[in-house]
């Protein structure tokens, strides 16, 4: 029968610190991840917002404006006072509330493209859809603030067409686009801005608040800019209403990609990272500390000891903080006197007087170094502790040589 040789682990010391560095490795980039996850999203998920790259999204718009040189601004948060003069850009659906676009405070020009599409993500290919027809011009209007949707109306034709499109004044507007089932807005008390050959509102402006409202969204998705006239259509459209030199702001947080505030995002970002960085050295410093120490570890008793040996320790305790170490010598001297008198054999009945007279002959035949009267004049005259040790140690001494004498 074969016996395993003892002390031989399963895992050598090199392999356990890999295995620890991988996994506080890997602990911390969970941990940077998750801080970040909103973020860190493509957003490539078929619905219609400017990450997503389906035929009714906008993705294609952004990339395409920067490459023109426009600045593009992807929005994740509340809106900063660099943006004051850019154009944000509200790609709602019919599942946005109208207090979410209210609560919008933006002071430049403001462009709400409304919602025109039913579809659904594609079951097979990722980031396609499917789409089931338009929505009613009530789901599509759903989105507006109070004040914006009050007798407005939408007008659809019932056919892919050609859409020549023109300003108020009749002047042709960017180029012929081919739109399924376009879309325009009636009533409302709308300013018209672009209207199509039929004098349909394709982008009109509302005259209280001088936001801007696009009826039919193919006009700059993606699905729109799939030709170069689509393309060049698209932008002019933003160029009307854009300021020259302005930024371009797509709002993502109406559709849930907002930057999220968190305690572990805090830590990672200034002005907490310094903190973050010294625990982490902290860390690594007692890991290093723990893997390097010597010996075992020291154990502890408890706190309060039992016994003989602990009622004295506690007892000069108590002494020592009262500042009662010199009181102790003269008390301690007649201790050793009593001591010495019994282990000698000293007459009984005798007084203080007679019996310090009988130790101090004792001492003087049995060739001593000192006499107890000498000793217990210096008990009582002591005013330190070092006086206390001295004298202590002289009454020990002279106990020792008179009762080895004697023995």
């Amino acid at each position: 029968m074969s016996r395993a040789k003892g002390g031989e682990g399963g895992f050598s010391a090199l392999t356990i610190a890999v295995i620890l560095i991988v996994g506080v490795v890997a602990l911390a980039g969970i941990g940077v991840l998750s801080a970040y996850a909103p973020e860190l999203k493509s957003g490539n998920d078929g619905k219609a917002h400017p990450l997503s790259r389906a035929s009714v999204g906008f993705g294609a718009l952004p990339r395409l404006l920067g490459d023109l040189g426009v600045p593009v601004v992807m929005s994740r948060g509340p809106l900063t006072e660099a943006s004051e003069g850019g154009l944000l850009v509200l790609t709602p659906t019919m599942e946005t509330n109208p207090e979410q676009i209210e609560d919008f405070d933006h002071l430049g020009p403001t462009l709400i493209v409304l919602p025109k599409w039913s579809a659904a993500p594609h079951p097979k290919q990722s980031g396609w859809v499917s789409t089931g027809g338009t929505l009613p011009a009530e789901a599509a209007l759903q989105p507006l603030p109070d004040g914006l949707g009050e007798a407005t109306g939408l007008a659809e034709r019932q056919e892919r067409s050609t859409v020549r499109l023109r300003r108020p004044n009749g002047a042709p507007f960017g180029a012929p686009v081919q739109v399924d089932s376009l879309r325009t807005l009636q009533g409302g008390g709308w300013i018209p801005v672009v209207l199509d050959e039929r004098g349909g509102i394709v982008l009109g402006m509302d005259p209280t608040s001088h936001v801007y409202v696009l009826a039919d969204p193919d006009l700059i998705n993606t699905q729109g800019l799939k030709t170069l006239a689509g393309a060049r259509t698209a932008v002019e459209l933003l160029a009307i209403v854009r300021a020259d030199g302005m930024p371009v702001i797509f709002d993502l947080t109406l559709h849930g990609f907002q930057r999220t505030r968190s305690l572990l995002r805090l830590m990672l970002e200034p002005p907490l990272l310094g903190m973050t960085l010294a625990l982490v050295a902290l860390a690594l410093l007692g890991g290093y500390q723990a893997a390097v120490r010597f010996g075992p570890a020291r154990v502890t008793g408890p706190v309060f000891a039992a016994g003989k040996r602990g009622l004295a320790d506690n007892t000069a305790a108590l002494v020592r903080i009262a500042r009662r170490e010199p009181h102790m010598a003269a008390p301690y001297a007649l201790i050793v006197r009593a001591i010495v008198a019994r282990a000698i054999g000293a007459p009984r009945g005798l007084s203080d007087e007679a019996l310090d007279e009988f130790l101090d002959r004792v001492s003087r035949i049995s060739g001593t170094q000192d006499t107890y009267s000498a000793l217990a004049a210096e008990a009582r005259d002591v005013k330190t502790p070092g006086d206390l040790l001295r004298v202590a140690g002289a009454l020990h001494r002279w106990n020792q040589e008179l009762t080895r004498a004697r023995q």
